[in-house]
């Protein structure tokens, strides 16, 4: 408190400047319309400046929960895509005590489930990506993973819990059936190891018309993917020596560098044509 005395006492006239000078602008800005409109300016300025960087410090902190909601919002956008039903073939009908059965309602192929990314390697000649989802019990190995972009990144090779291993197309075993979008011609690609946005495409013949920028979709011929999913587009075109084919070097569409989120593709036939494909095997063998 002797403190607080002996301030005042030492800046008295400062202080009663500064109060005097403050009573001097209140009764101008009270008593004086051009003032007062001057002052209420001024005063909108300031607070709307102060209003505008508190709102982006709030946006900031926000922005997981508003990634979480556009992830789920993405999620279920993508699960009304024409592309992910199929339309039961109307021409076949069953016959029952003369009265013919058809059905129209389309029946779900394709299924979005989100998941969030937790770990990422594009380092190594075996590169993984480590999912986290509250999904994870719906999933299962081999379903196909994509980004937020519906482009792909990988497919399962693991589950555990919450968490979801996925082999990333950069990886050395990673084997993919792609197509040319523009031609139609199907290859297969592969990751050569050297650069993380860099794989290759092989089984494309030299008779094909290939230009710079074409881009490599999904073939449709695996229960992995659908049909169609971007894959990436064409960087460079080489001949091969050996071989009556091009190597296509082809830029991945999804970014390794940064993913964030990503979706698991639940094709409901999957499992029915896997098995299918396996006794198949069992026979010819």
């Amino acid at each position: 408190m002797r403190n607080i005395f002996l301030f005042i006492r030492r800046y008295f006239n400062f202080l009663l400047f500064l109060l005097l000078q403050v009573l001097s602008i209140f009764l101008i800005v009270q008593y004086s319309n051009y003032h007062q409109a001057m002052f209420g300016n001024s005063a909108n300025r300031i607070t709307g400046k102060v209003n505008e960087q508190y709102n982006k410090i709030e946006y900031y902190f926000q922005l997981k929960r508003t990634n979480d909601s556009l992830l789920k919002a993405n999620e279920m956008l993508y699960n009304k895509l024409a592309s992910n039903f199929n339309l039961p073939d109307s021409g076949s009908k069953q016959v029952i005590d003369t009265i013919k059965i058809d059905s129209i309602v389309q029946y779900r192929k394709f299924n979005y489930l989100s998941a969030k990314v937790v770990a990422n390697s594009i380092t190594t000649q075996s590169n993984f990506v480590v999912l986290q989802s509250t999904n994870a019990a719906q999933m299962r190995v081999g379903m196909g993973i994509v980004d937020p972009n519906n482009s792909v990144v990988g497919a399962i090779t693991e589950i555990n819990g919450e968490f979801v291993v996925v082999m990333s197309l950069l990886h050395k075993d990673s084997r993919i059936s792609g197509k040319l979008l523009k031609t139609g011609e199907t290859g297969t690609v592969l990751w050569d190891g050297k650069y993380p946005n860099l794989v290759t495409l092989s089984g494309i013949p030299k008779s094909t018309k290939v230009a710079k920028g074409d881009s490599v979709i999904t073939s449709g011929f695996s229960t992995i993917f659908p049909k169609g999913l971007l894959i990436g587009r064409i960087d460079e075109v080489f001949l091969e020596k050996s071989t009556n084919n091009f190597k296509i070097v082809v830029r991945t569409a999804a970014n390794f560098h940064n993913l964030e989120y990503a979706y698991a593709i639940n094709n409901s036939q999957q499992p029915v044509i896997d098995q299918l494909i396996k006794n198949a095997e069992k026979i010819s063998k």
